[in-house]
C-alpha cells in the first residue's frame, strides 16, 4: 500500500517507519527542511526504542522516504494519514488545531480530478474534529469545482514517548 504520513514528529514518524516495515511504500511529509534532510539521512531528530534501526533499515530498503513536497506525497498515495502537531494552549488547555485545518486546506487543495483518496487522522484531536477536517477538503475540492473521492477515518494516537 502507498501511504504518507504528513508530520514527522512523535506519532508521525513513528506510525510512517512502523507502516514500512510490514512493507508498504511510506513519505513522511514535513515543511522543515532541516528535519527532512537528517531523516533522509536516517538521522531520527527523537528517540524511541528500536526506531533509529527501524529507520535505517527501511530507508536502505526504499520503503520510506521523506519530502516537503505535500503533491507529490498526495498524488503517490492510496492513504494520507495527518499526524500534525496539536499543541495545548497554557491557557486554557484546549488543542491548537491550526496545523490540522492547515494540512485538511492542503489536501484538498491537491487532490487531482478524479482520484479516491483515503484520509486518516491521527493527530489528538477532540471529538467531532474528523468531521470538520473532511467538511474542509470538500470545500476545497468544491471550490475547485472538480470531483475527486475523499474518506475520512478517525485512528488517534496516545502515546508515552520514548517507549
Amino acid at each position: 500500500m502507498k501511504i504518507a504520513v504528513i508530520g514527522t514528529g512523535y506519532v508521525g514518524l513513528v506510525t510512517g517507519v512502523c507502516f514500512a516495515d510490514l512493507g508498504n511504500t511510506v513519505v513522511g511529509v514535513d515543511m522543515d527542511q532541516k528535519k527532512i534532510a537528517a531523516l533522509e539521512k536516517g538521522r531520527s531528530p527523537i528517540y524511541e526504542p528500536g526506531l533509529a534501526e527501524l529507520l535505517t533499515s527501511n530507508l536502505r530498503r526504499k520503503r520510506i522516504r521523506f519530502t516537503t513536497d505535500l503533491q507529490d506525497a498526495v498524488d503517490r498515495s492510496e492513504i494520507l494519514f495527518i499526524a500534525v502537531g496539536t499543541p495545548q494552549n497554557p491557557k486554557t488547555g484546549e488543542a491548537d488545531l491550526s496545523f490540522v485545518w492547515q494540512v485538511a486546506r492542503d489536501i484538498g487543495n491537491r487532490i487531482r480530478p478524479g482520484t479516491i483518496r483515503r484520509v486518516v487522522v491521527k493527530s489528538t484531536v477532540p471529538v467531532g474534529t474528523t468531521e470538520s477536517i473532511e467538511g474542509k477538503i470538500r470545500e476545497r475540492i468544491k471550490h475547485r469545482r472538480m470531483k475527486a473521492t475523499v474518506t475520512l477515518a478517525s485512528n488517534p494516537e496516545f502515546l508515552r514517548e520514548g517507549s
